[in-house]
């Protein structure tokens, strides 16, 4: 009787569910059909009456019977019989097979394949069993083959190699079990991992092995990489370090520049890598004429060439002319023109060795955006990713717009990169926008300590969760105990209060500070505040807070100035303020072109001891120095502020509402160093002031060692003023600018960020108290 295809697939995945014997791969080797496997010479006239099965265990007779070419009723023919053999082979369920003619009868003889029993991994610790029972092919109550079992061996040395250990070894075992049953075990060694030990350029002509081994993604080992994988040998990073080859020549004016191949070359002793770039420099070229044309309705060339940021006779800079590009059709999209594309149109001078580029602008085809699709977010929640989304479901397509909200959502800190692509849509005039964003860890319990020097030694114990819930709430508990400095804070923070735009947070603290060697006194706070923000635009900010603080000034030193004697004892401090921020930096975690300004103001009086009027003005500025010198890592930061206080009432500011000069805002004098002082007590103790206003201007760079080591420089020059004390004999207060230049690192150690600064007091009064190193330490875990 035929087995129907629907029984006969029925019966093949029943074989699969049934437990499995012992032997080595070796052993379970099927016997491919030899001479004694074959048919027994007969005659090749007759007719089949019957098949006969033998040897099967948990494979039904019919379902074999079905894999014959031959059935009851057929002539006997050789050739069919041969591929019935074969046919039965090709099922992989049987280790031989054996068939031949009985008289007028089919006998057909099988060896059925074990059944496996489970799979286990010894030897492995790099890689867990969980990572490598998902490469295998071969599960729990699968049908074994020696096939399989070497296929899956290959799979896993393919997973360590990629990880750079070319010297794994897989070796599959297999334990015989009762009931035609195994157990197969794969005995790995995982060898060392095999480093790059060299790279090596071919064709460069024109940029060094040394700059361009600081351009590519992969590494040579070396003893400061301990935590780095960018040493080890993988195929895919060689494809990425082409396209940062191409890029960078793009920058320098390589138009003609081709990668043409990255090839790794195992050492004799597999214990590393020699990887070879192959480049074709071609010619550089410099810009020769710069024109622009528009196509646009109501969008003229005149209104467009302002934003082109290029000039002949410069390097031709490809990532350039795409900003330039980019910057077109934002100005354009600006002036009223939402669909629009911008061709930059490029005629190479190969005698003159220039460039020409025509910016052509022109309707673009008319796009909207059908829906966002947002993925990757295993923990976040829809809704706090699609809030930074400045263009929305059903809007005209806005590429600038759709920058921004990648910008955006990268800045939120909740993932470790987020993308944003474009795929068309249900109807030619519609795209669907994909968010794909990769989570990272948003939790931190931090036991910390290190060394400062304004708070001296310090220790911290602190629970964050920046992401509470994946709802987007910022929840905060931190103690620091530190010399000079100890401080309990819980703050709660929601961005996107109600789903709308205000934020909502609300501060307990309570802070005690030693100013014992800066003004003779000691002081303590606690209280708490509410706070509410919310965004008039893209760039344009404005929060308010309420606090209620009770400040006390105690342990006065017997010796200090009169003037903080009488500062002594607790006040209640009600004080309502607001800061209203335009923030224009193309980032704000880590800023490198843009500008931001802030303007901050606080009322106290509402109830309270003390009654005044404080007002600050900040800003920055930041210049990107990669156009000129090719690394974005060069910046020009230019930042300022201006602050000042006023009382009212006829009561007097307390000196810890006071401004206060030096360490952090004026590097090159100590903390509370510069500004009013009063001389006549032996500790010439600080008194603080009511107008002070700061400039620094700072070159940040990087430092010729690898970028793994987290280390970047920078040059200073600080400049501030402070005035405004209490008058009385004894009391300095001059408010001409002090000034501070220097040197400093920043290490982003595998312990903590370190901060070095040396500076220079270059322009200050004898009585005011310089300090030229400082140092900051501190660490997390």
């Amino acid at each position: 009787m035929h087995a129907s295809p629907f029984s006969r697939a029925l019966l093949l995945a029943a074989t699969t569910l049934v437990p499995i014997t012992t032997a080595t791969v070796a052993e379970a080797q099927p016997r491919r059909p030899g001479p004694a496997a074959r048919p027994v010479a007969r005659p090749a006239s007759g007719t089949v009456r019957a098949i006969d099965v033998e040897g099967n265990q948990r494979i039904e007779a019919d379902t074999i019977r079905s894999y014959m070419l031959l059935q009851p009723g057929d002539a006997f023919e050789e050739e069919r019989l041969d591929r019935s053999l074969r046919t039965l082979f090709a099922t992989g369920l049987f280790r031989d097979v054996r068939v031949g003619r009985q008289g007028d009868r089919i006998l057909v003889q099988v060896e059925e394949n074990p059944i496996v029993n489970r799979v286990a991994f010894e030897g492995n610790s790099k890689l867990g069993d969980d990572v490598l029972r998902n490469e295998v092919q071969l599960r729990s109550r699968s049908v074994f083959t020696s096939q399989a079992a070497q296929a899956d061996r290959a799979r896993l040395l393919e997973i360590y190699a990629r990880r750079g250990r070319l010297s794994a070894t897989v070796e599959p075992k297999v334990i015989q079990l009762e009931q035609n049953r195994v157990d197969l075990v794969y005995e790995v060694n995982e060898g060392q991992v095999a480093l790059i030990s060299r790279i090596n350029f071919v064709g460069n002509r024109s940029v060094s092995d040394s700059r361009l081994k600081e351009i590519v993604a992969t590494r040579e080992a070396a003893w400061y990489r301990p935590f780095s994988s960018s040493d080890t040998y993988e195929p895919e990073r060689l494809n990425f370090d082409r396209e940062l080859l191409r890029r960078y020549y793009l920058r320098q004016g390589y138009a003609d520049v081709n990668v043409t191949g990255s090839a790794a070359e195992l050492s004799p002793d597999r214990s590393g890598f020699f990887v070879t770039y192959t480049i074709d420099e071609g010619r550089r070229y410099r810009l020769g004429k710069i024109e622009t044309t528009s196509a646009l309705r109501n969008v003229t060339a005149d209104q467009l060439r302002p934003t082109i940021d290029l000039s002949a006779g410069d390097w031709y800079d490809g990532e350039a002319v795409e900003r330039a590009s980019e910057a077109m059709s934002d100005r354009a999209n600006a002036l009223g023109a939402p669909f629009v594309e911008v061709t930059p149109r490029i005629v190479r001078n190969n005698a003159a060795g220039t460039v020409d580029i025509t910016f052509e602008a022109k309707e673009g085809n008319r796009l909207y955006v059908e829906r966002i699709d947002v993925t990757g977010n295993v923990r976040t929640q829809d809704r706090v990713i699609r809030r930074e989304f400045r263009i929305a479901e059903g809007d005209a397509f806005n590429a600038a717009l759709v920058r921004r909200s990648r910008q955006r959502i990268r800045d939120l800190g909740y993932f470790n990169d987020a993308t944003i692509s474009t795929t068309p849509g249900s109807a030619p005039d519609r795209v669907v926008l994909g968010a794909n964003v990769s989570e990272r860890a948003t939790g931190e319990v931090s036991i910390g300590g290190g060394y400062s020097t304004d708070a001296g030694a310090l220790a911290d114990l602190g629970l964050r969760e920046r992401n509470l819930l994946g709802t987007g709430i910022d929840a905060r508990l931190n103690g620091v105990i530190a010399q000079r400095r100890s401080q309990l804070d819980l703050s709660v923070t929601d961005p996107s209060f109600l789903d709308r735009n205000l934020a909502v947070g609300a501060d307990l603290f309570y802070i005690t500070r030693d100013l014992l060697s800066y003004s003779g006194y000691r002081e303590r706070r606690y209280g708490f505040a509410v706070r509410a923000g919310y965004e008039f635009n893209e760039y344009l900010r404005q929060s308010w807070a309420y606090t209620l603080s009770n400040r006390n000034i105690y342990d006065v030193d017997p010796l200090a100035s009169r003037y903080i004697q009488e500062q002594k004892g607790e006040t209640l401090l009600s004080q309502i303020g607001q800061t209203l921020t335009y923030d224009r930096r193309d980032s704000r975690l880590d800023p490198r072109n843009g500008y931001l300004l802030r303007l901050g103001t606080d009322f106290a009086g509402i109830g309270g001891d003390v009654q005044y009027v404080r007002g600050r003005v900040d800003g920055a500025y930041y210049i990107p120095f990669e156009r000129l010198l090719g690394d974005p890592n060069y910046v020009l930061a230019i930042q300022g502020s201006v602050g000042y206080l006023e009382p009212f009432g006829g009561k007097n500011e307390r000196i810890v509402d006071r401004f206060f000069l030096g360490g952090e805002n004026l590097r090159g004098f100590e903390v509370a160093g510069a500004g009013p002082r009063d001389l006549s007590t032996t500790s010439r103790d600080s008194l603080g002031g009511r107008f002070i206003y700061t400039q620094t201007t700072e070159f940040r760079f990087p430092l010729p060692i690898p970028d793994e080591i987290g280390i970047t420089g920078r040059a200073f020059v600080d400049v501030g003023g402070l005035s405004g004390s209490s008058s009385g004999v004894g009391v300095v207060d001059d408010s001409s600018p002090r000034v501070g230049s220097g040197v400093g690192v920043s290490w982003r150690s595998p312990f903590g960020l370190i901060n070095l600064d040396f500076a220079q007091a270059v322009v200050k009064k004898d009585y005011d108290r310089t300090q030229f190193f400082r140092f900051g330490f501190g660490t997390r875990f």
